[in-house]
């Protein structure tokens, strides 16, 4: 999992879908703006997708995107509205971050 507070989706690949059996996926017509300028169409939505992070239970919305588009060493990205809504504390001195 990638975490990054300056984009402004959480998204997961549509391979982590398959391995976690999902299959209901909400419609959208947004586009995401990727980080180099590139353009992805996600595939639809996840909504009320409970994780963990540390122990801890949230319950996130994610867009769906196609694997690739992501680098392959991660297949979900918790943006920024999973920073705000969980009340991330970040301190920039040391580049860590709490929750």
């Amino acid at each position: 999992m990638l975490i990054d507070g300056s984009f402004k989706a959480n998204i997961i690949t549509d391979n982590l879908i398959v391995q976690l059996g999902l299959s209901k996926l909400n419609s959208t017509s947004y586009n995401l703006h990727m980080a180099d300028q590139t353009i992805a169409k996600p595939f639809g939505f996840i909504r009320d997708l409970k994780i963990f992070v540390h122990g801890a239970p949230y319950i996130i919305t994610f867009a769906v995107i196609n694997n690739n588009v992501l680098d392959s060493k991660y297949s979900m990205l918790l943006g920024h509205p999973w920073l705000r809504d969980v009340k991330v504390s970040h301190d920039w001195e040391t580049n860590t971050i709490t929750i």
